[in-house]
């Protein structure tokens, strides 16, 4: 029977965050048992503690770094220090840290390796959960052509093909059993890299202030520039090893086999989170669960005007003041301006003025109808509520505050639909949902 597991004592590393070269102080503890991988953020006060797990994802989180959030705190680049964790046993730790990424060391798993060989790994009383897959899960990326699937098997595998369509870096492939000796050897040591076109536009973008030729592979030519491999294919291997850092928050023993072919971490999000939801208690997923889609929108914009040719809402109970992007029939993003000039702020908390929750949800849910009612087969339909189901407010909103929303459609049937939102302030969650409607004739 296999147990859970923790270090044996205390890790302390120095070092500068890859993408925000902030200096950061991390201390990895020994933690009980069931308390899986949880950051604390030490610099807060009172401390901010951010479970690893896939309901901590922040929506922010790019193709270069996992971002784990809780309110207004978050912890960056967490990949390598929790793939390592994994890869040897670890299921029970508290990481400190003093600022809000992870240092990059050498830009790979290596040195965390080295240090959990020193302390060692002490086995705990209570029973490791071991997650399966049935059947097929799989998720494609039209736009970029990136394709993930999780299929049955009795270990955990990852085959990977990687092809950037790039004079600078020839297509690698990669197919490799995970386990502690395997990933040692194979993995671990494999660095974070880039293309040198890519370098220039990563820099203007905000990534990779703390990045020297040392902690990352910059290709030109098929070589790293002013460096050497530690591998033949060693990008294609730090793939893997991201693969196996964001599975990691799944908190689970993991029995299956990625097949990944030009995925990054905003793929592997998205299949997560659906095996995230077919999680039966101690054992399995257990239902097939087959997901398409695309991470690019439309671009196609409504305002104020167009948005009243669509819903039948008016002052004051027209909520949505702008769509930024709408995939019509799939889903929306669209922002909301809070202001002092609310009518609800006059009797909702006047004295210390907040957003009523109920509201932020119908906000939400006129998203969701602007999606569907778009389509000409619904022109001649209004959405009602059937149900809200899993609604979570994270966070109060108050005058000033601009809403965002992000909502995608789960379900769509002639007469039927549900939807999927999530509403933020800047890059914050403040609120969450599920949706379901009944189109009827108006």
């Amino acid at each position: 029977m296999l147990k859970q597991k923790t270090i044996a004592s205390a890790i302390k590393l120095r070092g500068n965050g890859i993408h925000s070269n902030l200096p950061v102080q991390v201390r990895i503890l020994p933690a009980p048992e069931n308390t899986g991988f949880v950051f604390k953020r030490v610099d807060a006060t009172p401390p901010v503690m951010i479970k690893a797990a896939v309901d901590s994802i922040a929506q922010d989180a790019s193709l270069r770094q996992t971002t784990l959030m809780n309110g207004s705190y978050s912890v960056k680049t967490t990949e390598h220090l929790l793939a390592a964790l994994y890869a040897y046993g670890v299921s029970n730790a508290i990481i400190e840290v003093d600022q809000e990424e992870m240092p990059a060391l050498d830009g790979c798993s290596h040195i965390y390796c080295k240090e959990i060989e020193k302390t060692g790994v002490v086995e705990q009383d209570a029973v490791r959960r071991i997650c399966t897959v049935r059947e097929k899960i799989s998720f494609g990326d039209k736009n970029s052509k990136a394709t993930i699937e999780v299929v049955p098997a009795d270990s955990f595998r990852i085959s990977y093909s990687l092809s950037y369509d790039s004079d600078n870096l020839d297509d690698q492939y990669l197919d490799i059993e995970v386990n502690q000796e395997t990933f040692s050897k194979d993995i671990a040591g494999a660095r974070t890299f880039c293309l040198k076109e890519e370098a220039e536009l990563l820099r203007n973008a905000g990534y990779g202030k703390g990045a020297t030729f040392e902690n990352t592979l910059v290709f030109e030519n098929n070589k790293p520039m002013k460096n050497t491999l530690r591998y033949v294919d060693e990008a294609v291997r730090h793939k893997i090893l991201d693969v196996i850092g964001d599975f990691s928050l799944l908190d689970c023993e993991l029995r299956m086999h990625i097949i990944a072919k030009k995925t990054g971490h905003v793929h592997n999000m998205h299949v997560m989170k659906v095996l995230n939801e077919q999680l039966e208690e101690g054992k399995t997923i257990a239902r097939k669960q087959k997901t398409q889609g695309s991470f690019q929108m439309t671009k196609k914009k409504l305002d104020i005007t167009q948005i009243q040719g669509i819903l039948p809402h008016r002052f004051p109970f027209l909520l949505v003041d702008r769509v930024l992007d709408l995939d019509p029939g799939k889903k929306a993003i669209a922002i909301k301006n809070v202001t002092i000039n609310e009518r609800f702020f006059c009797g909702h908390f006047p004295g210390h003025p907040v957003m009523p929750g109920v509201l932020i949800i119908e906000a939400m849910a006129q998203v969701g109808g602007i999606i569907m009612l778009n389509n000409p087969e619904n022109k001649d339909k209004i959405a009602y509520f059937m149900s809200i189901d899993n609604a979570k407010f994270r966070k109060p909103v108050t005058p000033g505050d601009q809403l965002r929303f992000e909502v995608e459609v789960v379900k769509w049937r002639a007469r039927y639909g549900q939807v999927t939102g999530k509403a933020y302030v800047e890059d914050v969650l403040v609120c969450e949902a599920d949706l379901k409607f009944s189109l009827v004739d108006k």
